[in-house]
């Protein structure tokens, strides 16, 4: 899957694939990038999941603006599963 990313989504999914564990990324910048993929919803317990092609995955629980260190790392293996990676996001 091949999706063009603006200047802000690239940002994010550089923090995204950064090394160390980025630990300032904001679900708000998260689901506009998973929204260029799919359809980004929230679900009445509080889980963000996301819908490609009929499959959806949850990425758990948003209580906190930031992601967590597991969520990083579970949205992290889903880009890759798209075909992003972290040489399509290098400055």
């Amino acid at each position: 899957m091949t999706v063009k990313l603006d200047h802000h989504h690239r940002v994010t999914a550089q923090k995204i694939f950064g090394h160390p564990i980025n630990h300032n990324i904001k679900w708000v910048e998260v689901t506009s990038l998973l929204e260029r993929f799919g359809e980004v919803h929230e679900s009445h317990r509080g889980n963000w999941a996301i819908t490609v092609n009929s499959e959806t995955i949850s990425f758990g629980p948003s209580r906190a603006k930031e992601l967590t260190e597991d969520q990083v790392i579970r949205v992290r293996h889903f880009l890759q599963s798209l075909g992003v990676s972290e040489k399509d996001v290098a400055a």
